[in-house]
């Protein structure tokens, strides 16, 4: 991606190296019981939102009225003034056009778009969703809004998971606003009811909810392929093949266990990559509907 001088979000919390507790649930690991009747329905008809209120793209819900405050850590005047290789100002960028690409699409049906910040970390971090280690990795914390990226991550999705590029750290930036988006549409309540109600069908709601946000994720990579200039070749396929090296059924043989249909969260690499394409094919969150038939 040619994205140097293009600025960035500007509401990165820089928290590297102020170390972390123990705790979890994330990126690749479940979102957690986020636990509502009738959810395909209701996602349904959120997403028909998205094309009806005016004929044509945009949101046709309210995504709430929580507001946020200015986050304490790194200001894009702090990014200025890192490293050139500081990998936070590429992350600054990513969540930035992501945000550009959820804002249009909000303002679309004449609603306003809520920015997540992006925390930085690297030893465990606090959040309201508790006390998270280094070894879950990115993850969304739906109590305080916030994508919280473990920036070592990155690199072992490089190394160790076979994933290279900056096209396939996007993907996961892009993705976790995803599950933002989720929250702001007022989904992941309702899975969150759902699976409380439901016990039996937690896993299973679960991987719908992580594939949406991989469908979420392409509707912004359509965007940036628009964009002129920013986009290089292979970088799809960088995206494509992240999304394929965090399928439940890879990690699970990756890490010598059997592969456990019934243990998945967050789907096959089949899936995800069948899911994030969607997204991006056609950059319309309409395609998004993960919740229902077969995924």
């Amino acid at each position: 991606m040619k994205w140097r001088g293009r600025g960035g979000a500007g509401r990165i919390e820089d928290r590297r190296g102020a170390g972390g507790g123990l705790g979890g649930g994330g990126f690749p690991l479940p979102i957690g019981k986020m636990g509502g009747g009738g959810i395909g329905t209701i996602l349904i008809v959120l997403l028909f939102l998205f094309i009806s209120s005016r004929g044509g793209g945009g949101l046709g819900v309210d995504p709430g009225t929580g507001q946020f405050q200015q986050a304490p850590g790194a200001s894009a005047t702090d990014l200025d003034k890192a490293p050139a290789d500081d990998p936070a100002k590429f992350i600054d960028f990513v969540a930035g056009d992501v945000d550009a690409t959820w804002k249009k699409l909000f303002a679309e049906s004449g609603k306003t778009y809520e920015p997540a910040i992006v925390v930085l970390y690297d030893e465990g971090v606090q959040s309201a969703c508790g006390n998270t280690p280094s070894t879950v990795g990115p993850f969304y914390c739906p109590r305080d809004r916030k994508v919280y990226l473990d920036l070592p991550f990155m690199e072992q999705l490089q190394r160790r998971l076979n994933a290279p590029g900056d096209f396939a750290q996007a993907y996961i930036v892009a993705h976790e606003i995803g599950h933002h988006v989720q929250n702001l549409l007022g989904v992941m309540g309702d899975v969150s009811r759902e699976q409380q109600e439901n016990p039996d069908s937690a896993n299973e709601l679960s991987v719908r909810v992580e594939l949406q946000a991989d469908c979420l994720a392409g509707i912004w990579a359509h965007s940036a392929y628009r964009q002129p200039d920013l986009i290089q070749t292979g970088d799809l396929e960088e995206g494509l093949g992240a999304a394929a090296a965090v399928g439940d059924d890879r990690i699970q043989k990756q890490s010598g266990q059997g592969v456990n249909p019934e243990s998945f969260t967050h789907g096959t690499s089949e899936q995800r990559v069948k899911w994030f394409r969607a997204g991006f094919d056609g950059g319309d969150p309409t395609t998004c509907d993960t919740f229902k038939g077969d995924v």
